[in-house]
């Protein structure tokens, strides 16, 4: 009897296809600033260019550190782009330039940076993505506060909102990521030397966010950040040479009134990740939730909420029904969720004495599916 082989999927093939037309993407990541991820790009950069690379930077944050600055030596920077802002000028990278300028290999400092008003794209890593498309290959540094997925996480622990974001599948789509690992006591010993922030910059940082406590944490999440990292991978390099298999699939159930939806998507996302399954962030709307029935708010947060999916790397959906249970039962059998996340609810009790919360109907109701239930 002929031994059938296991072939590539044409999905897999066209994956292939396009990683080869893209540039490669090197991450420098660290727990957070100064522990050199800067140096670290800047002195790889050099050692490109001493062996025949054309090596350019598109942009550097060297913060005022004379160590980091040094680094620079005689590699090419291509001018930043100066916009106009209230009446102060903002120095960009000029993403035009580096396309024009077509370097092998371009230096961009500060993935998740926010862009000025007036810029191409609003973020730094958007930029980087067009210029990966142009098949150019890009190093760059971040910092692990930095990935959507663990904002809630940080904010918890350090008392700290991070403001400027970036989706997990920017890194999960790079091709090298490198680990740039200093210890707290090191770092704060760098602090404490000027030669993270000035002397008054780095007292005050030392006494709310830079504390071993917080320092000690966020190297625990890089390091785990990273063991993850290598483990996707693995995987997708597996992926690549056999064919694709089945695998659970992922739904998270939205209302209007959810209060915790960010933070329910985050770990929604995390776990998803973790399982390496595609999942759904899903709208359930009932005839009470109807856009002529609910106001302008309500419908902008549901557009958020839908919007960060995506940029979580989930599918959005909206999915009607008049009874929400039902319909997020209906949900997971028409596209074959083995999964459900959902938030603890927050229902008074007298509403549980009338028949039980949306939550407690799921899971009696929910043969054959894996209820997830995540504290918000």
């Amino acid at each position: 009897m002929p031994v059938e082989v296991a072939r590539p999927s044409p999905e897999q093939f066209l994956q292939l296809i396009r990683r080869q037309e893209r540039g490669r993407l090197k991450v420098y990541l660290g727990s957070n600033a100064g522990v050199g991820k800067t140096y670290a790009m800047l002195r790889e950069g050099s050692r490109l260019k001493k062996q025949g690379v054309d090596v350019a930077i598109g942009v550097v944050e060297t913060h005022g550190r004379a160590e980091t600055a040094e680094q620079i030596g005689d590699l090419e920077v291509i001018p930043p782009r100066e916009l106009e802002y209230r009446g102060v000028t903002l120095r960009e990278m000029d993403l035009d330039a580096v396309l024009a300028r077509r370097p092998t290999v371009c230096l961009v400092d500060e993935l998740a940076h926010t862009n000025a008003p007036g810029s191409r794209f609003s973020k730094r890593y958007q930029d980087v993505e067009e210029i990966l498309r142009a098949g150019i290959h890009v190093i760059t540094t971040v910092n692990v506060q930095h990935l959507e997925s663990l904002y809630d996480q940080v904010e918890r622990f350090t008392g700290v909102k991070v403001k400027e974001r970036l989706p997990d599948s920017v890194l999960a789509e790079a091709d090298q990521i490198v680990n740039v690992d200093l210890s707290a006591e090191d770092l704060l010993e760098r602090m404490r030397a000027g030669k993270v922030y000035p002397p008054e910059r780095a007292e005050r940082a030392m006494d709310n966010f830079f504390t071993t406590g917080n320092l000690t944490r966020l190297r625990e999440i890089t390091l785990s950040e990273m063991a993850h990292l290598i483990d996707r991978h693995t995987r997708r390099a597996e992926a690549d040479r056999a064919p694709m298999s089945a695998t659970d699939r992922v739904m998270v159930g939205l209302s209007s009134r959810s209060p915790n939806a960010p933070a329910l998507l985050r770990k929604a996302a995390r776990l998803a990740d973790r399982l390496n399954a595609p999942w759904y962030a899903v709208y359930i709307q009932t005839p009470a939730e109807d856009l002529t029935r609910v106001d302008a708010a309500t419908q902008r947060a549901v557009g958020k909420n839908l919007e960060l999916a995506q940029q979580l790397g989930g599918v959005p959906m909206t999915f009607k029904g008049p009874d929400v249970v039902r319909t997020i039962l209906a949900f997971a059998r028409e596209y074959d969720i083995r999964v459900i996340v959902m938030g603890k609810s927050r229902q008074p009790w007298y509403r549980r004495l009338l028949g039980g919360t949306i939550l407690e109907r799921l899971l009696d109701q929910s043969e054959g599916v894996d209820v997830v239930v995540v504290d918000v």
